[in-house]
């Protein structure tokens, strides 16, 4: 039998669609037909040469997918089997690091990755973007029953990725209870979940300052979860800063959460927090360009600035959990990917990167 994968050519070229033979998984892997895989913001920045990857290779770490072939014993070993529909992580940390022997592996500095196998050597099908997939056992997490696969794909990596941004900050002595206003710049995938992940954490107001003229997307994150949407096209950074200065009484806002991956959203988070605020910063995941901030502000304001850019597998079971704890969110959660077939990468990738679609899935067929 033979399957569909998206093969990454290089930079800003047009993915090739190339058929490759299913095969019996390795010791140690199990074998899963695609369920959803999802186009991850740093798949456009490799797709446009922000980022480095290899050509010729199968991109894409969001594979969601249901085990379709794993030798018995091993896979009780891991509480799987055929049948079990999982989220495919890609991280494999080092475990010898001084980051991991401190319970840091998200920071581990000898990542390696699940999705580096040769695409010309069997069972070549590795990465997201295929409609079967290969994973090691030890980093597959099983997806509950009572959650939708499909639900659990849309944020797969997104969860998770928020998630652990707010497990740095609660490390770090910020208990997101404790939080009046909070403000999410960007409504990406990140920047959505994270406003119903803030939300549904205690946080008494949040707020999301988003660009451009897409209100459907707007109207999507209040129905998540956000109070108001504040949109720098037609309102201007100034008076929306002045208005997240009046906040707490003119002090500013306690946490902003940058996920626009814009870096002069960092410009305008700095100056609307007040004195300790936290800024929780993983949206900028490559070099678009310098700023120019004012340094002192971190000094006089104390500001706590807190980086994350990857996350544990701890994180995309506690995605789980989350999704598992709120239920009433799961509607609204499936309505927010919009689905190509792996033929279509092409016209996914272009969708993608209009910023029309909240989140964009491939799926089989």
């Amino acid at each position: 039998m033979k399957v569909k994968a998206a093969v990454f050519v290089g930079p800003n070229k047009d993915f090739e669609v190339r058929e490759f033979e299913v095969t019996k998984p390795p010791k140690g892997y199990a074998q899963m037909d695609l369920i959803a895989s999802g186009i991850c913001g740093t798949d456009i920045h490799t797709h446009n040469g922000k980022l480095d990857n290899d050509i010729n290779t199968i991109i894409g770490h969001e594979f969601v997918g249901r085990i379709t072939d794993v030798d018995a014993a091993e896979g009780q070993e891991y509480g799987l089997k055929v049948g079990d529909a999982v989220i495919a992580d890609i991280a494999v940390p080092c475990g010898e690091c001084i980051l991991c022997k401190n319970g840091d592996d998200a920071n581990c500095v000898n990542f390696q990755f699940t999705c580096d196998g040769d695409i010309n050597v069997a069972p070549y099908l590795y990465g997201g973007y295929t409609e079967v997939n290969y994973t090691p056992l030890t980093n597959l997490i099983k997806i509950p029953e009572s959650v939708d696969p499909f639900v659990a794909a849309t944020f797969a990596c997104p969860g998770p990725t928020a998630i652990h941004a707010c497990s740095l900050a609660a490390k770090a002595g910020v208990n997101l209870k404790d939080i009046n206003v909070a403000v999410v710049q960007g409504l990406g995938p990140v920047g959505v979940f994270a406003v119903m992940y803030l939300k549904r954490m205690g946080v008494k107001t949040v707020y999301a300052i988003t660009a451009g003229d897409n209100k459907k997307r707007e109207e999507l994150a209040v129905e998540l979860g956000a109070d108001k949407v504040y949109n720098l096209t037609r309102e201007g950074t100034e008076s929306i800063t002045e208005a997240m200065k009046s906040q707490n009484g003119g002090l500013g806002v306690d946490l902003c959460f940058e996920a626009s991956g814009a870096p002069q959203a960092v410009v305008q988070g700095l100056d609307i927090l007040r004195n300790r605020g936290v800024y929780l910063v993983p949206g900028q995941y490559s070099n678009s360009g310098a700023i120019e901030i004012q340094p002192q502000m971190i000094t006089f304001n104390a500001l706590h600035i807190i980086g994350s850019s990857q996350y544990s597998i701890c994180d995309v079971e506690n995605y789980l959990k989350f999704l598992e704890s709120n239920p009433d969110l799961h509607a609204d959660i499936e309505k927010l990917g919009n689905k190509y077939p792996v033929s279509k990468i092409n016209d996914a990738i272009a969708d993608a990167k209009t910023g029309n679609n909240i989140k964009t899935l491939l799926i089989k067929g």
